[in-house]
């Protein structure tokens, strides 16, 4: 028999700056952990305190609360006889950092600061903390006395060490080091580290996970070695979904590996592994040489096994079995991911409730199937005895106190906290009236249908009083800005009675509490993109759970679902011609969102790319779309679709500073508050003229 040991990683759903209930979380994690035999639990980055905590990150208080937290959770009768890895802000000679600290017995061996940090896209990592930087060197640390009580010690070691146990070496990386090119696995393995753990606080991303599991598995392919990887899941209060996925690899092969989206608070993977089989691993020449040239890391030593032999060891216990990684499509991650990310926003939030103006289209389509898949995965893991989602479904669901009351179906759920209407005027058709009473029907929505035209015709008769002047529309005869301010008065009142309905209904039916309803928003992130939404309309709300999810993808999720949740309405939703219906309908017009726009969803989603992923500016732009579209387009079109989307693009970027916050689901999300960090005043003759004089080959 080799050297067999029992590993558990976890992943956590941490609220910012809930530091009782973190804390509760983590200690039930060491529990699970320790019932399953592991003898190290690692767990996900700034677990304490959670990872969204932002500009908290700043303040006194929160390293207060998490040394407080973390006495309590080194003292726990249950947080002893097992190595402990946590994440938590430490404050060493006045400059901030993003650390870990692992104990054992009522005794801290190492403080681990990061050393790479998160500084691009939604982090701002180096805002709030400064990375270690100085590598293999360790210093002390004077100890906090409410934790230097308990531990005995006035000084710790704080650095960039290994801990040596008596039968294998233990290595940390945090979330972005393994994501850096020379990453310290790298010279970790070399120096002799078996065991690398990785805290993490990643965020989910469609089709990211792929991505993750190849840079986990490589880790320890080209040199061997057990990797374990914790993460944080769920939503803890801002536009991200940490979507878990923990994981156990050995040697580049997975034998462990978590939920990626789930409703469980506390989610522990455990995995029996053979020390032996790394140092097989390890056996190659070319390994061999390296390793005998890399640097020593500082060791510290722990006079504890983590494997068990002799009459410790369990005869039963035997290495687990090597797994397929498990993905999900991305329509599932559609699914999936903002659904769990609502369901966590509306049981912290205190409100009664979604609510969702359908339009018969089928981006508001999409935002209700994914709060009817919200309560699909509510339904099942009542089912599964989950005891927090019970007690939060009858609390949302407005239960008396003791009641047995358990929903068997999503429809139940669904007829409680979410609530949908349809908005109509003389521009709206019966087509898209009877597809949103069809799919509250199927949902089991409680849904409301009213038309406003009395309420606009009343806006437009006061201003035609003051100023004597009546705007018309464009088919009637009217100018552009007659006929855009009369489209947008509706847009808007169409917001100003969304809130209204969403603060009263819960009134009107009698629900307890007196809590309002979340208004749900359905802007894409293509529409956001291009500007093609009008400021303070039916794209404001509270939340907005598709905003950084393409058309393209939307459709695709819209067409999944049809099978997947057995709604065959949907079919209709996908065939209909997308429309914002605010003009009046012709025999020969009816409004359309892709001529309105000049441009097809379908190329906008290129432009986002190039534009946020590729960093590109007009002329680079041009020159990429002539390779991309040039077999279809010719040089004078690819340059008019470029200035166009470059001149639209310029004088929308305003309205992304009020866009409603979005789940972030794609790299090239255009929202000004975290993710697209550009002016938001662009001047007019730039950005009418975003490209240079049209080369001479360009022909009109």
């Amino acid at each position: 028999m080799g050297h067999l040991v029992t590993l558990a990683t976890c992943s956590l759903n941490q609220w910012a700056l809930d530091f009782e209930g973190n804390c509760e979380r983590i200690i039930e994690s060491i529990r699970q952990a320790k019932a399953a035999g592991a003898t190290l639990r690692v767990g996900p980055e700034l677990e304490i305190t959670g990872y969204g905590c932002l500009d908290a990150f700043i303040e006194g208080d929160t390293f207060l609360h998490s040394w407080e937290m973390l006495a309590k959770i080194i003292d726990h009768p249950d947080c002893q006889d097992i190595v402990v890895d946590v994440g938590m802000p430490v404050r060493h000679r006045n400059v901030r950092y993003n650390c870990r600290v692992i104990f054992f017995n009522r005794k801290i061996i190492l403080i681990r600061p990061k050393m790479w940090l998160a500084n691009d896209g939604n982090y701002r990592e180096m805002r709030h903390f400064t990375p270690w930087q100085r590598p293999r060197e360790i210093e002390d640390y004077y100890l906090e006395q409410i934790v230097g009580k308990i531990t005995g010690q006035y000084k710790v070691p704080f650095g960039d060490a290994v801990i040596s146990t008596r039968d294998t070496c233990l290595g940390l990386e945090t979330c972005e080091e393994l994501f850096t090119p020379n990453g310290p696995h790298i010279p970790y393995g070399l120096a002799g580290v078996e065991i690398i753990s990785n805290s993490s606080g990643s965020h989910h991303e469609l089709r990211k996970l792929d991505t993750r599991i190849n840079l986990i598995t490589q880790a320890t392919k080209l040199s061997g070695g057990i990797y374990l990887y914790a993460n944080q899941q769920g939503c803890d209060g801002d536009r991200l979904y940490y979507d878990g996925c923990a994981m156990i690899v050995v040697n580049g092969n997975i034998v462990a590996q978590g939920s990626q989206f789930s409703l469980n608070d506390v989610e522990v993977v455990t995995a029996t592994v053979d020390i032996e089989e790394v140092r097989t691993y390890r056996s190659s020449v070319s390994r061999s040489l390296q390793a005998s040239r890399q640097t020593p890391f500082v060791r510290l030593d722990l006079d504890f096994r983590l494997s068990r032999t002799g009459e410790e060891a369990d005869p039963g216990l035997a290495p687990s079995e090597i797994l397929e990684p498990r993905y999900h499509a991305p329509e599932e991650e559609i699914a999936l991911g903002p659904a769990c990310w609502l369901w966590d926003y509306l049981r912290r939030s205190g409100a009664a409730g979604y609510f969702v103006p359908l339009s018969g289209g089928i981006d508001s389509c999409a935002t209700a199937i994914i709060v009817h898949s919200m309560c699909r995965e509510v339904v099942k893991a009542v089912q599964q005895g989950n005891e927090q989602v019970i007690k939060d479904v009858r609390r949302l669901c407005a239960e008396p106190e003791g009641s047995a009351w358990l929903p068997s179906t999503s429809q139940e759920v669904c007829n409680r906290i979410f609530h949908t209407n349809y908005m109509g005027t003389q521009n709206s058709s019966k087509e898209t009236r009877e597809r949103a009473k069809t799919l509250a029907t199927d949902i089991g929505s409680y849904h409301i249908d009213f038309n406003f035209d009395t309420v606009v015709t009343a806006i437009t008769n006061l201003f035609t009083v003051v100023t004597n002047f009546q705007p018309k529309f464009k088919v009637h005869g009217g100018s552009f800005a007659e006929n855009q301010a009369l489209q947008n008065i509706q847009a808007r009142l169409r917001m100003v009675l969304a809130y209204l309905f969403a603060q009263m209904l819960p009134t009107v039916r009698q629900r307890p509490g007196g809590g309002g309803l979340l208004v749900l928003g359905s802007s894409n992130v293509d529409e956001c993109l291009r500007g093609y939404l009008t400021k303070y309309d039916a794209s404001s709300a509270d939340l907005n759970p598709i905003g950084s999810i393409s058309k393209v993808d939307l459709k695709k999720f819209i067409h999944w679902a049809q099978t997947a949740f057995s709604l065959p309405i949907l079919h209709e939703f996908l065939h209909a011609t997308p429309t914002a219906e605010l003009e009046p309908i012709t025999q020969t017009y009816v409004q359309s969102d892709e001529a309105d726009m000049g441009v097809t969803y379908a190329e906008l989603s290129v432009f986002g790319q190039l534009r946020k992923v590729a960093k590109l500016g007009p002329w680079s732009m041009y020159e990429r779309l002539l390779h991309v579209w040039g077999h279809e387009l010719s040089p004078r079109e690819v340059y008019e679709k470029t200035r166009h989307f470059f001149y639209t693009y310029s004088i929308n970027r305003h309205k992304m500073t009020v866009l409603t916050p979005s789940y972030h689901a794609e790299g090239y999300s255009p929202e000004d508050n975290r993710h697209d960090l550009r002016q938001f005043l662009c001047t007019l003759p730039l950005a009418r003229c975003p490209l240079p004089v049209a080369p001479s080959f360009f022909r009109p």
